[in-house]
């Protein structure tokens, strides 16, 4: 159970066994690694600096794993949407395919340096995706996850 502080209250939080980030960036991979790490919240990321490679990290988990899925996938996937080769709502059309776990086990975070409107309605609309945020992670998003 981490613990975040917010305005001199001590809250426990639901820690989350594995979150995924998904970015080509690797900067901003690291960056939102170490907040996540900093927060606490989840046992194990799994960093991918594709979509494509992560659909395939999807895709694999349902054929290899040993016991209930759930004991292996991301309870939150971190997602940017500009990517090359496969961009994030390319990947959200890949994630409609997968399995019916998958879906109901991964909620899916927006997290962009895109200011699109478009992007921002377009990810909205899309019943996976649970926030939108502008990148990189803070404290204060994070929160805003764990607590909605």
């Amino acid at each position: 159970m981490a613990i975040i502080k917010t305005n001199m209250n001590i809250v426990d939080v639901k820690k989350y066994h594995s979150v995924m980030l998904i970015d080509d960036n690797e900067i901003d991979n690291l960056i939102n690694q170490k907040m996540i790490e900093a927060a606490d919240i989840s046992e194990n990321i799994f960093i991918h600096s594709g979509a494509k490679s992560a659909i395939e990290f999807l895709q694999n988990i349902e054929k290899l794993a040993k016991g209930p899925l759930e004991l292996y996938l991301p309870e939150i996937i971190f997602l940017d949407i500009d990517m090359p080769i496969m961009d994030g709502f390319q990947f959200l059309d890949e994630f409609e395919k997968l399995s019916d776990i998958i879906k109901q086990n991964c909620k899916i975070v927006m997290l962009t340096s895109s200011l699109n409107p478009q992007d921002m309605n377009k990810a909205k609309k899309n019943k996976y995706v649970i926030k939108y945020l502008n990148k990189p992670l803070t404290q204060e998003s994070l929160k805003k996850i764990l607590f909605s």
